[in-house]
């Protein structure tokens, strides 16, 4: 469907002459491809006549097509203060402003980018002195024209399916248009455009073992559960492209997790953890504990039974949020993370916080383990408050503190009929917490003994959840739904049904633990004893190293060995 919009918009949205587009073709054969060391390697012939110019420019392409946003924005800017004429470095610095797989968009600071090299779309083209250079600044001026993000959107993949049909051998050309077709939707999965990405990018990949942007694109158009195994190959060089890149070291995890990978996951994460604050010390920075690459790697930690390990990821981001804001307040124009504002970076924090601290709160919970407060200075966050509702209304209800969980799950629902700012960036929040709320509400009706009622909130939860487009990642409300409803269903004394869902369950979320346990759990139940046998050895195996007061470590570890 959206293929057959983009074809009916190429001749209107991006006003681009094909025929000069074939004009430029040529151009890019006839150069020699650029390296950086620790980015990788790539094409891109421009205009300019300096050299360091020039290099300049490269590095914030390689920069650019591994999303080190910040790092691409500088490099694009010294293009721009050696070569003031260097149409293509503004160009640079405009695309480093939207964000698409983030939802993240800037257009002010797009155009004002584009603005540095010329007042209008005109004065601007006639400062690109090559065809292909003035087909480039078209596509951007698409993507930063005064119309809604989506019209823009579109417009750009037009643009980039016009110059990638004209220069088919120009590989910067074919893999933004894989970055266009990720793009156009926002972070929401659309699979044949996604695929479609893939593979373009294994093409180039292909052509250049050492293209960053061909392996990370490869990676992101393939980083679900059906499709993973497809890209594993990028996932295994991508880091060894681009060493000096913190999101290429983390990329691969996307792979990893989707495979239930879970030692990979962990060092992949710990090194893209351990390179960022490497380069903040470097640039006089304090250490940020908080961000998605801890995310996950605490996630990893977790998955692996190494609770204690995890819970000081968590205690590290806390220690550093008040330094890293005292930090970005003392020293105005700079950034950590990606954030220049204190309020921006506030937010950020507050939604990274409530994430890891909610995926503490669901991975160590008991039904004796204390029920924590709400965070009280979270407010930043704005309606995401609501995932932190979930984690304490869950630890509530787990723990039969009734009036906790349903104060938490109508603290849910009342934040889901808020309307959502222009500011939030999380996708389909509104029907996550319309679908936490009602596995809280699943539970308290199952420790009253209305089971029947129990699990038909449950199975709502998972029928809502699986309308959603799949979103990669540690699950975003932090338990899957389709997890609960087996967990209630393995109380009802209904393992087969059960096992169903903890089969659902693992579709998305291969290898996670919580889930293999209620399915080694439920196969016991249903009498089937060899199938029960191999599954708590599959997590016994992935348990290897996990901490000794791990909970049920030692009923995996005597079922896995049973004769």
């Amino acid at each position: 469907m959206i293929a057959a919009r983009i074809g009916r918009q190429i001749a209107g949205a991006a006003r681009i002459a094909v025929g000069a587009l074939l004009l430029a073709a040529c151009a890019c054969a006839a150069a020699a491809p650029e390296s950086v060391d620790g980015l990788g390697t790539l094409d891109f012939p421009t205009s300019t006549r300096l050299p360091a110019a020039q290099s300049a420019f490269v590095r914030g392409m390689l920069l650019l097509h591994v999303y080190e946003y910040p790092r691409a924005e500088k490099a694009f800017q010294d293009a721009e203060k050696l070569d003031p004429g260097f149409a293509m470095a503004y160009w640079g610095e405009a695309m480093t402003a939207t964000h698409p797989l983030w939802n993240q968009d800037n257009p002010a600071a797009g155009r004002a980018a584009l603005a540095k090299l010329g007042a209008t779309p005109d004065a601007r083209a006639a400062k690109a002195p090559t065809p292909r250079e003035k087909a480039w600044l078209g596509a951007a001026e698409a993507l930063f024209a005064d119309k809604p993000l989506a019209e823009r959107d579109r417009g750009f993949l037009a643009a980039m399916e016009a110059i990638a049909k004209a220069s088919p051998g120009d590989d910067e050309a074919q893999l933004f248009l894989a970055q266009a077709l990720l793009g156009v939707t926002r972070g929401n999965r659309d699979v044949p455009n996604y695929l479609r990405a893939a593979e373009i990018s294994q093409r180039v990949l292909a052509r250049n073992p050492q293209h960053p942007g061909a392996a990370h694109y490869w990676i992101h158009g393939m980083d679900d559960p059906d499709h993973a195994a497809g890209a594993l190959p990028a996932a295994r060089v991508l880091a060894k492209i681009a060493p000096d890149a913190g999101h290429a070291q983390h990329m691969v995890s996307h792979i990893f997790i989707a495979l239930g990978m879970w030692d990979d996951v962990v060092e992949a994460n710990e090194h893209s953890f351990a390179l960022t604050v490497k380069q903040e010390r470097a640039a006089g920075k304090p250490r940020l504990g908080c961000g998605h690459y801890p995310e996950w790697l605490e996630y990893g930690y977790y998955q692996q039974g190494r609770r204690s390990v995890a819970r000081g990821v968590f205690d590290d981001c806390l220690h550093d949020v008040p330094v890293v804001m005292d930090w970005l307040a003392a020293h105005p124009g700079e950034h950590i993370h990606m954030e220049k504002t204190p309020e921006a970076l506030q937010r950020y924090l507050d939604i990274e916080r409530i994430a890891m601290r909610g995926t503490m709160l669901i991975e160590t919970a008991a039904p004796d383990a204390a029920v924590p407060p709400v965070l009280a200075d979270a407010d930043a966050a704005g309606r995401a408050v609501g995932m932190d509702a979930f984690g304490v209304g869950y630890r509530a209800a787990l723990a039969g503190d009734a009036a906790v969980a349903r104060a938490q799950m109508q603290r849910m629902r009342a934040i889901a009929k808020q309307p959502a700012p222009a500011t939030e960036t999380l996708l389909h929040l509104t029907d996550y917490l319309n679908i936490g709320a009602d596995m809280l509400e699943a539970m308290i009706e199952h420790r009253a003994g209305r089971t029947g009622q129990a699990r038909q909130l449950a199975a709502r939860a998972a029928a809502n959840d699986d309308k959603l487009p799949f979103a990669f990642g540690p699950p975003f409300l932090f338990k899957p739904p389709h997890e609960l409803l087996g967990e209630l269903q393995l109380a009802d004394h209904q393992p087969k049904a059960a096992l169903a869902e903890f089969d659902r369950a693992l579709k998305t979320a291969p290898k996670r633990t919580t889930a293999l346990l209620g399915r080694a759990r439920a196969l016991k139940a249903s009498g089937a004893k060899a199938e029960a046998k191999a599954a708590y050895a599959e997590l016994a195996a992935i348990w290897k190293n996990a901490e000794a007061d791990q909970p049920d470590l030692a009923e995996v570890r005597r079922e896995a060995a049973a004769h």
